[in-house]
C-alpha cells in the first residue's frame, strides 16, 4: 500500500509540473497586418485561417507557442489586392503556403505573460521577432467544458527582410503584425 501511495504521489507531482497543452482555436484567432498606404492612411489586411498549439506552465513561468497561418486566407477587402499579395511578388503562396511562428522564449511578469520571443518564417526567410503581449488570460470556459487561454500581441517587421519590399517606401516597408489568439486545453 505504501508503494502504491508513493507511486501515485510521484505521478501526480510529475503531472503538476508539466506544461498544459492547448490547441489554437481557429474561430477565435486572427492575424492582422497594418501598413501605411502611399502616405495617405494606415490600412490593414488579415489572415483568416490559423492552426497550432501552445504549451503553458504558469507555475514555472514557461511555455512554448507554434502558430501556422494559411497564406491563401489573406483578405484585404479587395480581390485584386488579395491576388497581388498571393503572387510571387509578395507571399508567393503557391511555393510558400504557410507563415510560421515558433517561440524560443516566453517572459512573464508575475503570472502575466508579457513577451514571446521566437522565429517568424515568411516565404523562405526566418527572422527573430519579439511579440509584446498586451493582454493574457486563462480561465475555465463553460462552452468547451475545459480551460482556455487568450492573448493579444504585436510585433513590427520590415517587409523587405522577407523578400516582399515591392513599392517601398510608398507603401511602408515597416508593418505591424497583430495577433489575437485563443487556445483550448487538450
Amino acid at each position: 500500500m505504501k508503494i502504491l501511495t508513493a507511486l501515485l504521489l510521484l505521478l501526480s507531482a510529475g503531472t503538476s509540473l508539466a506544461a498544459d497543452r492547448y490547441r489554437i482555436d481557429p474561430e477565435h484567432t486572427a492575424t492582422r497586418f497594418i501598413y501605411m498606404h502611399w502616405g495617405l492612411s494606415q490600412q490593414q489586411g488579415k489572415f483568416e485561417k490559423h492552426s497550432g498549439w501552445l504549451e503553458l506552465d504558469t507555475t514555472n513561468r514557461s511555455g512554448a507557442v507554434e502558430l501556422q497561418i494559411d497564406v491563401s486566407s489573406v483578405r484585404t477587402g479587395t480581390a485584386l489586392f488579395d491576388k497581388t499579395l498571393l503572387s510571387s511578388a509578395f507571399f508567393d503562396a503557391e511555393r510558400y503556403p504557410q507563415i510560421l511562428f515558433r517561440s524560443t522564449a516566453v517572459q512573464f511578469d508575475g503570472e502575466q505573460l508579457k513577451q514571446v520571443d521566437g522565429v517568424l518564417r515568411i516565404r523562405d526567410t526566418e527572422k527573430a521577432v519579439s511579440l509584446k503581449i498586451s493582454h493574457f488570460h486563462c480561465r475555465w470556459m463553460l462552452l468547451y467544458l475545459r480551460n482556455a487561454c487568450g492573448a493579444n500581441g504585436e510585433t513590427t517587421i520590415k517587409r523587405s527582410d522577407f523578400g516582399m519590399g515591392r513599392y517601398a517606401p510608398f507603401v511602408s516597408d515597416e508593418i505591424t503584425l497583430s495577433f489575437d489568439i485563443e487556445a483550448i486545453r487538450e
